[in-house]
């Protein structure tokens, strides 16, 4: 069954009117009662007598036995419904109240969708354990399906936003990157760009793991996963020290849904639309101890655009050099797979084992017809052969192919225990080929035959095996305080095959040595953590971690024989202070963390891409970690059936990594990446979500911060080395259920120009709207979705100056899109406890922001 996480809930207490009280009951440190509704009137509760007893225990559901998550329990007198104390279950169904004087009373026990219960209990001078008390779902059964509540849209938690994307009828049929869209603090732009809080250094996980998936060009990893596999997205702004070092945003945790029936069930789905179609299978079977779990699913994409380039370039002193007008014609096409299995298997009560098996493969071709002028101030051509004035033909392609192996233990000590002791191991690889083949025709000087005047080919494969062995432990000291502490071993091996080869006057292609070589780079890290976390009196909590990483690196080129190795070791401090204010579940937490971030092959790879000779990306194999300090505010309150958080953040990144463009003398511009800037930001977020009527939800999100790039590298080349300015962004999603299960789904959003260390990109919006209709009793749906229906295109303009070339890049999108997709859920339905699962968070490398230059 699913629990329904109504904001601020607690409703289930009407049952007991006289529970009503000026300064409610905490809830547990940290935690969030959504169980009911607690209503603030002038009517004092008795005072309940004082002693040295204690009662605690555990909420746990009737028919899957898993918990119950902050019900609501209430003291009551042994004859009598006044209630004498209370308190809130934690996320794993467990309660304590303590100072209660010896005696017979009764405790209730509520939360929505379940019916109330009622037990008695005796409290001795000692502490005193509960059995648990099991709540009968309150929900009725239609034939083989079950009715439930349902969770909204966007939930707040302790320590993060949940974005529940299974709920949201616009997804269907669409990608990972349409779901990152509308979930809270995030921003993706049509390129794939992805932004928490303004920040591109965001580390995404898949079920709570790092992928091979996403460890290279996010935008096309987004763009393999289906939206309808996804369940949810957990946005985590202030992670603890048990995560690796996650980079200045915080995480974005894509949650893929996983059916925990009895027997054999699955699901089907199939969309087809004018920019994107995927069709995918979920097959799960469950008897006993064992359990196994698949999903398979394909995609294609088809991709339009068209770029302009306008360039003026300068020498030092400002003197104009040259125009370049450049004009790019292009269509894309791809398309891809992935599929994941998973074994899980509980030999005993207190063991679990698990097994998962992730892969994926992609493909896409981009034709490309590149009309390019580079005049001098009056007008005259400049330049001659490969960097003349010419026609283009360009045809690139991509393919790459990953996999993610895992292994889990996981030993628990009794029922309602927190202690916990994981060990876990992943290998990964990642392996991909880019290439690109260039014909090009000159505009003065063409050969009278029609045939090419300069012809060039470039092969790149590049491949990223990563293993990790990680071990957590859980340990309860006392009453509410928790010890975790754990160590993680990653080696990464990183290898670059990158060759470039031009026809000669004799038709024969022949490699250029100088764009040839082959480059391996090594990463080793051991890590170390530990974090403590305890109450402060009534209404504090504190948290307090740090990691120790010891990092190893090693690169060398083939053809040289000076390789480059660095060694450093880090110490990462993490605080968070937690208060409970009387409002039930309204939180304010200060956090502070420091964090680094190493780079990813996204940013290592010298692979010198010149299919356009003009505009050429190279990574920078020398890059080293960099370092962000956080600082962080937060509100959270919940008042009726909705929520508001507000967060207050700066961050200060030294040695960071940004994208910096060189003009060469002969007026080429290369986009590479170099540690060369600090980045100081200060922002405010605002998330509200709310119910004008019990159909119809509405959930939004304002994000606005000031950031200020300095370079003092850059300023002393003579190039552009400073850049500030207020970035904001906006989104609103809302929906409404009519009868006979149909209902409607809007999602828009805006964003300002980013700013950038030597430029700015232009504004952006999308909005679309979906219609869904459930089929045969609730177990398939039909869904119609338009994406930007009015706005063919979108235009996005990047302009850069770093001193000696000024230019504006116009990139015209095609993002009109409509789509129908239908979808099937079949099998028996009846739930069955899952224990929760450990997983691996590699969150430590920087990953490549997609669209940009330098991935290779």
């Amino acid at each position: 069954m699913k629990h329904t996480y109504l904001p601020l809930v607690l409703t289930s207490l009407l049952a007991a009117p006289a529970l009503a009280q000026t300064t409610p009951a905490p809830a547990p440190a940290g935690q969030r009662p959504t169980g009911g509704t607690v209503t603030a009137t002038s009517t004092a509760l008795p005072a309940a007598p004082q002693g040295t007893g204690r009662l605690e225990g555990t909420v746990l559901d009737a028919t899957t036995k898993k918990p119950v998550e902050y019900a609501t329990v209430a003291l009551l007198p042994a004859n009598g419904e006044v209630p004498l104390d209370g308190t809130v279950a934690d996320d794993r169904g467990r309660y304590q109240l303590k100072n209660l004087a010896p005696g017979a009373y009764r405790l209730q026990v509520t939360f929505i969708g379940y019916a109330a219960q009622t037990v008695a209990v005796t409290v001795t001078d000692g502490s005193t354990t509960v059995p648990a008390v099991a709540l009968t779902s309150s929900t009725q059964k239609l034939g083989e399906v079950t009715v439930t509540g349902e969770r909204p849209v966007v939930e707040s938690k302790p320590d993060r936003l949940v974005y529940n994307a299974a709920q949201d009828a616009t997804n269907r049929g669409g990608t990972a990157a349409d779901v990152l869209r509308k979930a809270p603090m995030l921003s993706v732009d049509p390129d794939g760009n992805l932004q928490l809080n303004g920040s591109a250094n965001v580390r995404v996980l898949i079920n709570g793991k790092p992928s091979a998936v996403v460890s290279g060009d996010l935008a096309q990893a987004l763009k393999q996963l289906p939206a309808d596999q996804i369940k949810n997205v957990e946005v985590i702004t202030s992670p603890s020290a048990k995560y690796d070092g996650e980079g200045s945003g915080g995480i974005v945790n894509i949650v893929l849904k996983e059916n925990n029936l009895q027997g054999i069930n699955g699901n089907v789905g199939l969309a087809l639309g004018t920019r994107n179609s995927n069709g995918n299978l979920g097959l799960n079977a469950r008897k006993g101890k064992l359990s196994l779990s698949s999903a398979l699913n394909g995609w294609s994409f088809y991709a339009p655009g068209d770029q302009e380039v306008d360039r003026t370039d300068r020498t030092a002193d400002g003197a104009t050099i040259g125009y370049l007008r450049q004009r790019n014609d292009g269509f894309g096409f791809g398309g891809g797979g992935n599929g994941r299995i998973g074994l899980d298997y509980e030999p005993a009560p207190n063991h679990a084992l698990s097994l998962a098996f992730n892969g994926s493969l992609f493909r896409n071709r981009f034709d490309v017809d590149i009309d390019n002028q580079y005049t001098s101030p009056t007008g005259e051509p400049l330049g001659s052969g490969q960097l003349g004035n010419y026609e283009r033909e360009t045809m690139q392609k991509f393919r790459t192919q990953s996999y993610d192996l895992t292994g889990t233990y996981t030993r628990t000590f009794g029922q309602g225990s927190r202690r916990e002791w994981t060990v876990l191991a992943q290998h990964s690889r990642n392996r991909n080929y880019r290439f690109y083949d260039v014909d090009q025709f000159s505009r003065e000087n063409a050969n009278p035959d029609g045939t090419p005047d300069f012809q060039e080919f470039s092969p790149n494969t590049a491949r990223n095996l990563e293993t990790t062995i990680q071990t957590d432990y859980v340990l309860p000291i006392k009453e509410k305080q928790t010890l975790e502490f754990g160590g993680k071993l990653i080696k990464r091996t990183v290898e670059s095959d990158y060759r470039v080869s031009r026809a000669k006057a004799d038709g024969i292609f022949t490699e250029e040595s100088a764009l040839t070589n082959t480059y391996d780079y090594n990463q080793d890290v051991q890590a170390g953590y530990a974090t403590y976390a305890t109450p402060l009196g009534k209404n504090y909590t504190v948290r307090l971690g740090a990691r120790v990483e010891r990092t190893e690196l090693q690169g060398n080129f083939q053809t040289q024989d000076k390789p480059f190795g660095l060694e450093f070791t880090n110490l990462l401090p993490n605080v968070a202070l937690t208060r409970n204010l009387k409002q039930p579940g309204s939180t304010v937490r200060l956090s502070y963390s420091r964090r680094i971030q190493r780079p990813s092959i996204f940013y290592l790879n010298p692979y010198r891409n010149e299919s356009d000779p003009r505009n050429i990306s190279v990574g920078n194999q020398e890059l080293k970690a960099e370092f962000t300090d956080n600082l962080e505010l937060n509100w959270n309150t919940f008042v009726k059936s909705s929520v508001l958080n507000v967060t207050l953040y700066t961050r200060q990144t030294n040695n960071a990594i940004e994208r910096v463009n060189n003009t060469e003398d002969d007026g080429r511009v290369v986009a590479t990446y170099g540690n060369v800037a600090r980045n100081q930001t200060y922002g405010l977020n605002l998330f509200g979500s709310f119910k004008p009527l019990p159909k119809w939800d509405i959930s939004g999100n304002v994000s606005a911060y000031y950031v200020y790039l300095f370079s003092q590298e850059l300023t002393n080349r003579g190039q552009r080395g400073k850049n500030s300015g207020v970035v904001y962004s906006a989104n609103i999603n809302s929906g409404y259920k009519f009868d006979k299960g149909l209902s409607l789904q809007f999602f828009g959003m805006l964003n300002s120009p980013r700013i950038q260390l030597q430029g700015k990109s232009s504004a952006w919006q999308m909005y679309s709207i979906g219609l869904r209709k459930e089929l045969f009793k609730g177990k398939g749906d039909f869904t119609l979705n338009a994406d930007n229906p009015f706005t063919r295109y979108v235009k996005l303009v990047n302009d850069f100056d770093n001193g000696f070339s000024d230019s504006r890049n116009t990139t015209f999108i095609y993002n009109r899109g409509v789509r129908a997709a239908f979808s099937y859920r079949f099998g028996k339905l009846e739930n069955k406890p899952q224990r929760p699962k450990r997983s691996i968070r590699n969150d430590d490398q920087k990953a490549g922001e997609g669209g940009g230059q330098g991935q290779q």
